[in-house]
């Protein structure tokens, strides 16, 4: 199973927020011993970012943010002040014993202590050493700083997302969630597995060098794609598909769903199910490539068409017919629908001070998972015994 995946394998985690994070997390989901090194005072940024807090079942001060708790469970933290002399030891001996070390500091910080890729494979050649930063190891803004908000803007993705201009609420949008980020961590794990495996081939570890920018250049994808080969700037177009259509939101006489037309069969069984079937038969809509081009037309058509049923009257009629649609579902639906119950998407891990901590199953693992552990208290597994065993398990 893959919950057993990487076990043996040891992580030193000296990464936050997000990006880092999500990237360790996934590696302790596959088995790994994931280290958490924090600051003895203000530990992960992310433990302060709340509310909401998940409070001591024992009516203790200890608390977790819920942000934190989404990308740190299965984690032991250790708080070390790597700017004092015997916090460098303790990290030195940890990196000696460690089979990846993950780090999301500005470039040229950890080589200030000695802690850069160069001092460490000295002493282990074999460690994968993966920096995160937000604009890579070299190039000439290397030295900057980011977030996920600056990528999404500086990498493109909220030029062509959001409502057209002229439209209300025009201009452009960021997604509800740190995609840039998330998705780096995803990167950055494939890079990490992949190095583990070229490893066992090759005896040496490397220094993979992830950069939060080049992640949203790729996320570009189709868009990107797009433009590279017409050269035209991809526009904002609300909640409509660039290269499918009808691909968007309506809305019906109570609520709205999504209509998701891939192909031009599909179209067709749409317009009979609509009761419109000259609209498949249409020169302008036969195709995807003319629905695109007279999308005006066709929105037009169809925003008149949908509020003359409910929801459920269409939703019903597309499942039978083969339509594809979705729901628009807030979190509290998303946790009771029967699907996301039946895979089990909802766990929960017990914490013996915070008690039952709730969490989303890593879609990589199986329903049916073993029981995930928590995210770490700050410096819960600290202490200069517990640091010594650590590096000597071994």
């Amino acid at each position: 199973m893959l919950h057993r995946a990487l076990e043996g394998i040891r992580v030193l985690d000296l990464s936050r927020i997000l990006a880092g994070p999500w990237c360790t997390q996934n590696l302790a989901d596959l088995g790994a011993e994931v280290v958490k090194v924090e600051h003895p005072q203000r530990g992960d940024d992310t433990r302060g970012w709340g509310p909401p807090y998940l409070d001591a079942a024992d009516g203790s001060d200890a608390r977790l943010s819920a942000y934190f708790i989404s990308c740190n469970r299965g984690k032991q933290s250790v708080c070390i002040d790597y700017g004092q002399p015997e916090g460098v030891a303790q990290l030195l001996e940890l990196a000696r014993h460690a089979d990846v070390l993950v780090e999301n500091y500005k470039v040229g910080t950890l080589k200030r202590y000695g802690l850069d890729y160069a001092s460490l494979k000295a002493i282990n050649p074999r460690l994968i050493y993966l920096s995160i930063t937000g604009f890579g190891q070299d190039g000439p803004m290397a030295d900057k700083p980011g977030y996920d908000y600056v990528f999404q803007g500086m990498g493109g993705l909220m030029s062509y997302t959001g409502q057209p201009d002229g439209s209300p609420g025009a201009g452009p949008l960021r997604t509800g969630v740190a995609v840039v980020d998330v998705s780096t961590g995803m990167y950055a794990t494939s890079a990490v597995l992949a190095a583990l495996f070229q490893r066992q081939q090759t005896g040496e570890g490397q220094h993979l060098d992830i950069a939060l920018l080049d992640v949203a250049v790729a996320l570009n994808a189709n868009q990107g794609a797009n433009y590279l080969v017409s050269g035209k700037n991809p526009q904002r177009t609300g909640n409509a598909h660039p290269n499918c259509a009808p691909y968007e939101v309506f809305r019906c006489a109570d609520g709205y769903l999504i209509l998701a037309i891939g192909n031009d069969t599909q179209f067709a069984r749409f317009c009979d199910v609509a009761g419109r079937p000259d609209l498949a038969q249409d020169p302008r809509y036969v195709t995807n490539s003319g629905r695109i081009e007279h999308l005006t037309e066709l929105r037009k058509v169809l925003t008149a068409l949908f509020p003359t049923r409910s929801r459920a009257d269409w939703t019903s009629a597309f499942d039978a017919a083969g339509v594809p649609w979705g729901p628009i579902h807030t979190m509290e639906e998303v946790f009771a629908h029967p699907q996301v119950q039946h895979r089990q998407l909802r766990q929960v891990a017990t914490h013996p001070v915070t008690g039952e901590v709730p969490m989303v199953r890593n879609p990589m693992l199986p329903a049916n998972p073993q029981p995930l552990k928590p995210p770490p208290l700050l410096g819960e597994h600290t202490g200069v015994t517990a640091v010594a065993a650590i590096a000597a398990a071994r």
